[in-house]
């Protein structure tokens, strides 16, 4: 009698256990049902024009200058829909090991061609991800890298926070936007110059937005806070992951912007630098505080 006890308790307890393994994979499934894949697709343009690495740009920021592309990328991260109440939803981001790592992705519009020899080939203009269903009526953004993602050794960090010509270093962290412009008449003085063996300067107009004021005892120490993190949120109304783009447009970010001049004794072209009126209007058309000056509505993205 014991025996057949014994041997109904093992059929039941191998028969629960068979069925186990079954219900969590059925769980599992229906988690993955509650969510649907999601690309935010991004268009890199300078007014109406589309911008490639190949072209020359005319009438740009308050001199009218025509300009060289020799670099445009830039990071995002905290992507979010927002739904009808005006809730942002968090996009979980697809770690794909290249373009997207944790909740940060690296947008490439540059591919190696003409000016931007800097670059890479590989480009990139999606955020991929994962998000519950809904009614979403809007898109929010942060253009920058987190601060505890932002302080590490490039050299030793995930794809895409390992590309070194997107880092400063350990205390200044990443650059969340990097934009190299050259001056066309510049360049071609330049280049004279260059057959008669002279030179004066790269006449280049850099932008390169990151975090400063950043302390630290050294530039390979992560420091605990910098007073100008420079991270911009965007916000976009009306944007429909299905049919619309997000356009980064050069020309609305440098309308306030002299590609000509240079304050005395700063670098070239604007390096986030608070007290470098260089990065006046394009930290305006950013939609970041400046100079004690509060933030006001950028104007660099938009929605077509």
């Amino acid at each position: 009698m014991f025996a057949t006890i014994f041997k109904f308790k093992k059929i039941i307890f191998v028969a629960i256990a068979s069925t186990l393994p079954i219900g969590i994979y059925t769980t599992s499934q229906a988690q993955n049902s509650t969510q649907k894949t999601v690309t935010i697709n991004f268009a890199p343009k300078v007014g109406k024009q589309p911008f490639t690495c190949s072209n020359n740009y005319a009438n740009l920021g308050t001199s009218a200058t025509t300009v060289i592309p020799r670099d445009f990328r830039l990071y995002i991260s905290d992507v979010a829909l927002i739904d009808a109440n005006g809730k942002a939803v968090p996009i979980n981001l697809e770690q794909d090991g290249r373009w997207q790592h944790q909740n940060v992705a690296l947008l490439d519009f540059e591919d190696k061609s003409g000016g931007c020899s800097n670059g890479t080939v590989e480009t990139r203009n999606t955020v991929v991800g994962t998000i519950p269903p809904g009614n979403y009526q809007g898109l929010q953004f942060t253009l920058g890298i987190p601060a505890a993602l932002n302080h590490a050794d490039a050299t030793l960090a995930a794809s895409p926070l390992n590309l070194t010509s997107l880092w400063w270093n350990w205390r200044g962290g990443y650059k969340f936007m990097r934009l190299d412009l050259e001056n066309q008449n510049t360049a071609l003085k330049q280049h004279q110059e260059k057959e008669q063996h002279q030179s004066h300067g790269d006449g280049g107009f850099p932008i390169h937005l990151g975090s400063t004021g950043c302390e630290a005892d050294s530039d390979t120490q992560q420091p605990s806070d910098c007073s100008n993190p420079n991270r911009s949120t965007i916000n976009l109304q009306q944007f429909n992951a299905e049919k619309n783009v997000v356009v980064a447009d050069l020309a609305n970010l440098l309308t306030k912007t002299d590609l000509n001049a240079n304050q005395p004794d700063t670098p070239m072209g604007c390096m986030s630098s608070p007290e470098d009126q260089d990065c006046a209007g394009i930290m305006n058309s950013l939609g970041l505080a400046f100079e004690n000056k509060p933030a006001s509505g950028q104007t660099f993205f938009r929605v077509e």
